[in-house]
């Protein structure tokens, strides 16, 4: 496993591929505690301005939603109920679409993640968006920041053997967009939200 980053080139993908790609490759975190990371088993894409369960659904640009119009590769960050989650700006500037991260599978830092999730098993460490997030000391804070630079950075990891795809997790109110099979996941890995 290379602790390089991605380069920017990678993110350059339709949303749909970057969701699909992205399982499987590595989620690092540096902080001063020290460095935590685990493998991406879990992501859910989220198709901007014409999909009801997006941020950016009708085109809305806020100050939480801006990162979401600046390109493909940035941290947007958001707080939901106490929970910070983070996704992966993908399109061009001005398509606002991202990809949650929603479960790992830890790799590097694993008593740091016991030390900040207060959990005895290591299935719940990072076994859900807002789970991953306080395992790796994944703040409100990195928003903005690219995903091919150091603090909060993707390496390459390994292309499982399966992947499966299904509808999306927690988006009961957004109609029709809630049936969408946008969720991608690594067949059979326990550390998969649901």
């Amino acid at each position: 496993m290379s602790e390089n980053p991605m380069s920017k080139k990678f993110f350059n993908q339709s949303t749909l591929d970057l969701a699909y790609n992205l399982v499987g490759k590595i989620l690092y975190k540096e902080t001063e505690a020290g460095i935590a990371a685990g493998k991406i088993v879990e992501t859910e894409a989220y198709m901007g301005v014409e999909d009801r369960a997006a941020h950016s659904y009708g085109n809305k640009r806020t100050k939480r939603t801006e990162v979401m119009f600046g390109g493909p590769g940035y941290v947007y960050t958001f707080e939901m109920h106490t929970h910070c989650l983070v996704n992966v700006v993908s399109e061009p500037e001005g398509q606002p679409q991202a990809v949650l991260i929603r479960a790992l599978e830890p790799i590097t830092g694993l008593e740091l993640m016991y030390e900040r999730r207060k959990v005895r098993k290591e299935k719940e460490l990072t076994n859900g968006p807002g789970k991953l997030t306080k395992a790796l000391g994944i703040i409100k804070q990195d928003y903005g920041r690219h995903f091919s630079e150091k603090p909060l950075y993707i390496t390459e990891g390994e292309i499982p053997e399966s992947i499966s795809s299904g509808p999306r997790i927690g988006i009961e109110n957004s109609g029709e967009a809630r049936f969408y099979p946008y969720r991608f996941w690594e067949t059979g890995n326990r550390f998969v939200s649901k």
